[in-house]
């Protein structure tokens, strides 16, 4: 019998043969937002992983929505091209299958800040930072910038730039789409009561806060109606008055309502007062009421490493996916690897099929 984990899905209008995700992760290697040798080498590596959808790492749709001056974008023809000679060689190695996605986002108040191996943090006089934006004019922390609050054009301008990167997106050759309303950055600054502090129609109530995910939900598939749509979301921000399970569930009704076709369950990412747990698998129950409250096929993410405990996930019925980030840097077949512990078949490339009997005894030494 097939293990769970091996089991084909369809979302939306785009099936799957597994339900193993890579999840996105920020490469910070750009070259003004346009993927680099370094990314072909990684969406390749991806491409042969053994998870059936890969989503690519955080992609901004306009230059001041980069994390980093490191951090891919599709606000340009120049990011379109890149991003499309990276995918077009990721293809090309694929297993049979494999779906390739990019998460759209701006990064908002989170904006204008170093690589995470250059320290982190905001950008100092100096190091070319760039003014930032948000839902509202709050900091995310202590020294950092204070963000310009968008108006009413500006943020249509905002909506504007998601369609137009989804155009690109479509463009380049990818299957899917996944918006980027988690960790703080700007859907889910307009969707959290701490930093959105609006007095207008894209502030206040939950109602009032989530029109501008709709907004961009909708402008994304206008504009690139042949690609699936999905959204990461943190479901929980782990601050006292901040946005919770139940809001997320909400949030989730409403947008399936508006052609979402899964909800990445993820968690925190706004506050530095947030206080996370810790340990395996710790969002998977954030991941299993979304699935319940909303009736929607969900995604489940965080500190899930071991095939079996993968398994168990998805054959329990807690989430319908899950995605693994660190767990695919550390271990690049980590899907072969899970295939070989559940006693599946391994898709592997002729070229590498010498090393499918190492990969099982790996795993029987384990």
């Amino acid at each position: 019998m097939t293990a769970a984990l091996f089991q084909p899905i369809t979302l939306g209008n785009l099936a799957f043969p597994n339900r193993i995700a890579v999840a996105p992760m920020c490469q910070y290697s750009a070259d003004d937002g346009s993927a680099s040798d370094w990314h072909l080498q990684h969406w390749m590596n991806l491409a042969m992983s053994g998870a059936g959808m890969v989503t690519v790492e955080m992609t901004n749709v306009e230059r001041r929505g980069r994390i980093s001056h490191g951090c891919l974008g599709l606000y340009s023809e120049a990011n379109e091209a890149a991003a499309k000679r990276a995918l077009d060689a990721a293809r090309r190695v694929a297993a049979p299958g494999t779906r390739f996605g990019t998460q759209l986002a701006h990064a908002g108040r989170k904006a204008s800040c170093r690589r995470p191996w250059e320290g982190g943090g905001p950008l100092q006089p100096g190091e070319d930072p760039w003014p930032i934006v948000s839902a509202s004019a709050i900091p995310y922390d202590e020294g950092w910038q204070t963000p310009h609050a968008l108006s009413e054009d500006e943020i249509w301008q905002e909506v504007d730039h998601f369609a137009q990167a989804a155009r690109r997106a479509e463009h380049a050759g990818f299957d899917f789409i996944e918006l980027h309303g988690a960790h703080g950055y700007l859907i889910f600054q307009f969707l959290s009561p701490l930093s959105n502090r609006r007095a207008d129609r894209w502030g206040g109530s939950l109602e009032n806060r989530i029109r501008f995910a709709v907004e961009v939900a909708r402008a994304v598939r206008k504009a690139a109606p042949s690609l699936m749509l999905g959204i990461r979301l943190s479901v929980k921000e782990w601050v006292q008055g901040g946005f919770d399970v139940y809001d997320a569930i909400e949030v989730a009704k409403v947008l399936k309502g508006e052609g979402i076709s899964y909800i990445c369950c993820s968690s925190g990412g706004n506050s530095p007062l947030q206080k996370l747990p810790s340990g395996p698998g710790y969002q998977v129950d954030l991941a299993e009421a979304v699935r319940k409250g909303a009736d929607i096929p969900v995604r489940a993410v965080g500190l899930i490493t071991e095939p079996r405990q993968a398994e168990a996930v998805v054959a329990e019925g807690r989430a319908d996916m899950v995605a693994l980030g660190r767990a695919f840097l550390a271990d690049p077949r980590w899907g072969w690897r899970a295939a070989a512990a559940l006693g599946e078949e391994i898709q592997a490339a002729p070229q590498l099929l010498r090393s499918v009997t190492t990969m099982r005894h790996w795993v029987e030494q384990a």
